[in-house]
């Protein structure tokens, strides 16, 4: 099953208590896509990049699979690049610089393969630029999934919701959620928010795992401990790279798929903060992957 993915191609500096990392890759399409590449061999990207990014670090997405030939770089400019640092507790970080440069004329025309793919993860871009592929596709995906944030609620909700009436599954954090539904209770706005049109939604609370609601089912999905967080950038991205990836591996998406793919998801963006960028993922093997899903299902396991 092929898996598009639409989002930004990056670079990033990024200072956490543990360290500094200048100009390094990052991107919500990178990270998702690098985290898919885990699960399934079909993967095109699509996303526009400046003349300054590293053309090495997109030979190795190819290698992991990854069809790049929808990343467009253009001349005479420079990369979106995004600059940030975390405070000591790693759950607030302060935006140091935003540069939108080429991102700023993003304006994505599907090829005909593109249009034809069985999922669809539509990263946190503009409600507008959501839209505009979601209009292109020729027939509806298997499975859309996309991710937003809470500057699009306060800039755009109008569009947002029209585009998350069209989707499967949504991504957001607590806080998101909460703005979102305009209600506190995260029972209370998953409801909210499941009436606005998507099947499924996943309200991501960081260090404390992950929760999937249906208009009927709820799941709980916990995070592991660590004992240290190097960088949390891309854990979100990663994690609905993960998530993706296994339902495309899969190629069913219901309930208890979802439970599952909500697991190696949430392992997937555990190796993401071991390192600064996708440095960790590049390193990752099946066995390193296989082990930690061993320790979620330990961390669950009981007998009442």
């Amino acid at each position: 099953m092929s898996l598009l993915t639409i989002g930004t191609v990056a670079i990033d500096s990024i200072e956490t208590p543990y360290g500094k990392a200048d100009r390094i890759v990052g991107g919500a399409a990178t990270y998702i896509s690098l985290a898919a590449s885990y699960y399934t061999s079909d993967i095109k990207i699509v996303s526009i990049i400046g003349e300054d990014f590293p053309q090495e670090e997109l030979n190795f997405l190819e290698k992991r699979g990854v069809d790049t030939s929808g990343v467009k770089r253009i001349k005479d400019q420079k990369s979106f690049f995004w600059s940030g640092k975390y405070h000591i507790d790693m759950n607030s970080r302060d935006t140091l610089d935003t540069q939108l440069n080429v991102l700023a004329d993003f304006n994505p025309v599907l090829t005909p393969s593109q249009l034809e793919s069985d999922y669809l993860m539509l990263g946190n871009l503009t409600p507008s630029i959501q839209m505009s592929v979601l209009k292109q596709m020729k027939s509806r995906p298997k499975i859309t999934a996309m991710d937003t944030m809470n500057f699009w609620m306060d800039t755009a909700m109008d569009e947002l919701k029209e585009v998350i009436k069209h989707v499967d599954i949504l991504t957001i954090n607590d806080e998101e959620a909460k703005q979102l539904s305009g209600d506190k209770n995260l029972s209370k706005a998953a409801k909210i928010i499941l009436e606005m049109g998507p099947r499924y939604l996943i309200i991501k609370k960081g260090e404390h795992g992950a929760l999937l609601f249906d208009r009927e089912n709820v799941f709980f999905a916990p995070a592991l401990p660590l004992s240290q967080v190097f960088d949390p950038t891309g854990a979100g991205d990663t994690f609905a790279g993960g998530l993706m990836g296994y339902l495309a591996g899969k190629g069913d998406l219901n309930f208890n798929n979802l439970k599952s793919a909500i697991i190696h998801a949430s392992a997937m963006a555990s190796f993401c903060v071991e390192e600064f960028g996708i440095n960790r993922l590049k390193t990752l093997s099946q066995d390193d992957l296989n082990n930690r899903l061993d320790m979620f299902v330990d961390l669950v396991h009981f007998d009442l």
